[in-house]
């Protein structure tokens, strides 16, 4: 499709609208209310072009480009007077009230406002009297308000509310006054708040946690990096300036999680700055105790020579620390350092992704899905990104539908929305408790996890699953499993979704057995499997023991030295027998960043750096293997785990690391290691990669105060760090185009200061970064030969008479072990010790609500705040999972229970 732009012709894709298209041509025109995962409701009126009937036609008419669409031979200008006078004068208007507080905002520099206001040339302020005021209100840890700067683009109630299904935040008016705000004040309550920072287009919604440490976002150096806080690997760029980490921002990725993140990803970064960390290495007095690095590496690697030393690695260490491990104690003496449940689910996910036919979406797939089947997950909780792309699904087949009804384009969104009202898609969801997605839901089912599990094994055996048949099922349950089967059957992108999250292993083979059948009835599912940490399918595919046979391995005398790859092991296993392990063990090296209980038992202490200050490669639940980088160079004796282990290696003559300098050297090792993941050598450029011979700079070219930063140490500038790991520099100076995706520091381009810049790096709006989304997908489905399907359901739950049956519940706020170390996100966590119990159960066990109770944990006691919870099926209690001091680790368990 040919238009035409101020007299020159351009090629253009159909289906888009004027503003889209001019952005994606690389044309700057300006705009507010539009966003690209939001579409256009022509509020601002600043995005005005002058469109013509024909090349005879000299006058034209403004129409809004985010309103119109194109089509074949349209003539518009960008540059005709009428259309830039219109503009500006938008401004003037939008201007009227705005406070001249650039200097104050948080937003100052880097604003869209500033940007927009700067392209259509209004330089100079017309409105001379008294500005309308307004009350600015309190919304929590993490979210900043300042009414006074609104221009009334709409654009966070569109998210908060429609996008993100959030019920608090609402738009209030009267004649000329727009208020966006809560009604009264109080903590937002939606997980992705956070994201109102980046969708605001001024100051009015600003990063809390950036403002209580401020410093200009041109005045930061950036990294492009992977969150932490679950499996679903979303791309961030951290942010860091006087050698800590400030700010936590989206980086864009058309495949996993868009232009959003959610707020546990966003604001749980201070564990890198906690008064926690672990600074420099250190050993036990008894070996008189000393802080010379050289000297305590010497002690370690004694000890690894003796040959009598077992590892274990972690699943929120990177790919290379936990390989690097693996080769410094040996294949045989390497334990993977996640506790049995999470080992059995991750390893049960690894082998139905791996060996089985249906194939796991990204997110942004899963979004388009048309019917949607969660089998025990809240996904809220779990994976809260996955949660939000299912928001999107539900709208899909809806807006498909009314986009066919009224003939308009998806990004009419008033008139799409309009059409929808609040119709849904089919979303089925399966779970013992409530979750936040229940209101999208047709149909949801109450149980025991067993029996959910049984209900999804007797819905693969409609869709044809060559399995053992499901017997003893209520004629409520069987009419429910037939119409789940049949909206599956005639979906054309159903979307099955299962995971660690009900701690019951046979809801995700349920839903492998779901997806395999429609698979062999020719449909197209995808199935997706949560797990538990960042990397914990990494670890996995590495492969190694279970982590419970180390204690064997030391009982017998067969090793005598541990050493621990940024793990806490009290939050793997039964406190009892974490310490028998370190009681057992003469030494225990860990190398981690914070100082925790495992820390308490060490007699060597070896610093490793965070994300932030660290390069290595994280694998997420889609097996997409992604790298993160160094935002800094931190103080002391801190540095990669991966780092330490090589140094290690070279004063023990481990011949299995010998010659390994940097990141480059171990991936080669670990890809000639294990075939499987050979596809690393792709996934990012190397060391010596340079573009016109310069490196990629992770500081703006406007970045400042280099001297000023160390001056108290000395006037003269330093010399800043060397990088042999990475292409990137840790200065200003360097390549100043876009560099290759997977390297992309923060997004900025001549003229768009703010993260709307991103439509400059886009193949298209809302699609692909250019040369391709960073990271490679490991895993694909194999479709050779049928399914090897899970054949027997598991049998009926039955309580057992004064035994509890407790299930993990899991909570985005407090359940991840270092995003509490953030004071918002610990002020959000819930109880940390309540058991919740059926009210029958207590009344039948005498006990009242908030008594504490003792359960039998493999002869251990362990007590427990008594709450009643309505959903809990007789004989099923549920612990919140993860939460600090919780006496219960390893979850499902059958315990005793004692009034």
């Amino acid at each position: 499709m040919t238009i035409y732009i101020d007299n020159k012709p351009y090629e253009v894709k159909p289906g888009k609208n004027l503003l889209e298209a001019c952005l994606e041509l690389g044309l700057n025109l300006p705009y507010f209310c539009w966003h690209p995962a939001l579409g256009s409701v022509g509020a601002c009126r600043q995005c005005a072009v002058k469109v013509f009937k024909d090349e005879d036609d000299k006058t034209g008419r403004l129409v809004m480009g985010c309103m119109e669409p194109v089509r074949d031979n349209l003539r518009l200008s960008i540059e005709d007077p009428g259309a830039k006078t219109f503009r500006d004068q938008v401004i003037g208007w939008l201007m009227t009230n705005h406070p001249h507080d650039c200097a104050v905002c948080d937003e100052g520099g880097s604003c869209h406002l500033q940007d927009m206001t700067v392209m259509t040339g209004h330089t100079y302020r017309n409105y001379r009297f008294s500005k309308r005021t307004f009350e600015n209100q309190d919304l929590g840890p993490f979210i900043s308000h300042e009414m006074n700067r609104c221009i009334q683009c709409y654009r966070c109630v569109r998210f908060y509310k429609d996008y993100a299904g959030g019920k608090d935040l609402n738009v209030f008016a009267a004649h000329n006054h727009v208020y966006f705000g809560r009604c009264e004040n109080g903590t937002l309550e939606s997980e992705f708040s956070g994201n109102l920072a980046e969708v605001c287009p001024t100051g009015v919604f600003t990063d809390k946690t950036l403002h209580s440490h401020y410093t200009r976002k041109w005045d930061m150096t950036w990294a492009p990096s992977v969150c932490q806080g679950c499996s679903l690997g979303c791309n961030t760029s951290a942010g860091e300036r006087y050698g800590s980490l400030r700010q936590i921002t989206n980086r864009y990725n058309g495949e996993v999680n868009g232009y959003f993140l959610c707020d546990r990803g966003r604001f749980g970064y201070e564990f890198v700055n906690s008064d926690q960390r672990i600074l420099q290495a250190a050993i036990r007095p008894h070996y008189n105790g000393t802080t010379n690095k050289d000297h305590i590496l010497e002690q370690v690697a004694q000890k690894v020579k003796n040959g009598r030393t077992i590892g274990i690695g972690s699943p929120r260490a990177s790919l290379e620390s936990n390989y690097a491990l693996k080769l410094l104690v040996g294949e045989d003496n390497f334990y993977l350092g996640m506790s049995d449940t999470d080992h059995d689910h991750t390893s049960l996910a690894l082998k139905i992704l791996r060996d089985g036919p249906a194939r796991t979406p990204s997110m942004q797939e899963a979004a388009k899905a048309d019917v949607v089947f969660i089998l025990g997950e809240d996904l809220t909780n779990t994976a809260p990104m996955l949660a939000l792309a299912v928001r999107q699904a539900a709208q899909h087949k809806p807006e498909s539908d009314a986009m066919g009804d009224i003939h308009v384009a998806a990004w009419q969104d008033a008139a799409v929305r309009e059409a929808v009202q609040d119709k849904h898609g089919p979303v089925y969801i399966f779970h013992t408790v409530p979750t936040k997605l229940d209101e999208l839901a047709e149909d949801i089912h109450r149980g025991a996890p067993e029996q959910l599990a049984r209900l999804g094994f007797a819905i693969a055996q409609m869709l044809g699953a060559d399995i053992v048949p499901v017997t003893g099922l209520s004629q409520e349950d069987a009419a429910l499993a037939e119409k789940i089967a049949a909206a599956l059957m005639t979906a054309e992108h159903p979307l099955i979704i299962s995971g660690y999250g009900s701690g019951c292993d046979h809801m995700m083979k349920a839903a492998a057995n779901i997806a395999w059948a429609l698979q062999q009835k020719g449909r197209n599912p995808m199935l997706s499997l949560t797990l538990p940490e960042v990397n914990s399918m990494g670890l996995e595919i590495l492969g190694g023991h279970r982590l419970d046979t180390a204690l064997d391995v030391l009982r017998q005398g067969d090793a005598d030295t541990v050493i621990v790859l940024e793990n806490d092991l009290y939050r793997r296993a039964d406190p009892h027998i974490i310490d028998e392990i370190f009681l057992h063990a003469q030494d225990v090296i860990l190398i981690d960043h914070l100082y925790n209980r495992t820390a308490e038992k060490a007699t060597v202490l070896l610093p490793a750096g965070t994300f932030a200050e660290a390069d290595g490669t994280v694998v997420n639940n889609e097996g997409r293997a992604q790298r993160f980088y160094q935002v800094f160079v931190p103080k002391g004796d801190m540095q990669e785990s991966w780092r330490w282990c090589l140094q290690i290696a070279e004063k023990a003559g481990i011949t299995a690391l010998q010659g390994l300098r940097n990141l480059d050297d171990i991936d080669l090792a670990l890809t000639n290691g294990m075939p499987s993941l050979e596809p690393l050598q792709q996934l990012a450029p190397h060391a010596g990669f340079r573009i016109n011979g310069q490196r990629i700079p992770r500081e703006p070219h406007r970045y400042s105060g280099r001297t000023a930063i160390l001056a108290n140490e000395n006037v003269s500038e330093p010399k800043p760090a060397e990088d042999v790991d990475t292409p990137l520099s840790f200065t200003m100076e360097g390549y100043r185009g876009e560099p290759p995706s997977p390297l992309i520091p923060f997004f900025w381009s001549p003229g768009w200061n703010s993260v709307q810049s991103v439509n400059k790096y886009q193949q298209e709006i809302g699609g692909h970064l250019h040369g391709g989304d960073p990271g490679i997908r490991l895993l694909e489905p194999h479709l050779n030969g049928g399914p090897h399907y899970f054949h027997e359901a598991p049998d009926t739950f039955v309580p057992i008479p004064g035994h509890v049956h407790i299930m993990p519940l899991y909570h985005i706020y407090g359940s991840e072990e270092l995003s509490m170390y953030t004071p918002g996100i610990a002020q959000q966590a819930g109880e940390f010790c309540c058991l919740y119990l059926n009210p029958e159960d207590l009344a039948q066990w005498n006990i009242a609500p908030g008594n504490w109770v003792t359960i039998d944990l493999d002869h251990h006691a362990c007590r427990l705040v008594a709450t009643p919870n309505h959903w809990m099926p007789r004989g099923l209690g549920a612990v919140s999972a993860g939460m600090p001091h919780s006496p219960v680790v390893d979850l499902p368990v059958c315990v005793k229970l004692q009034a």
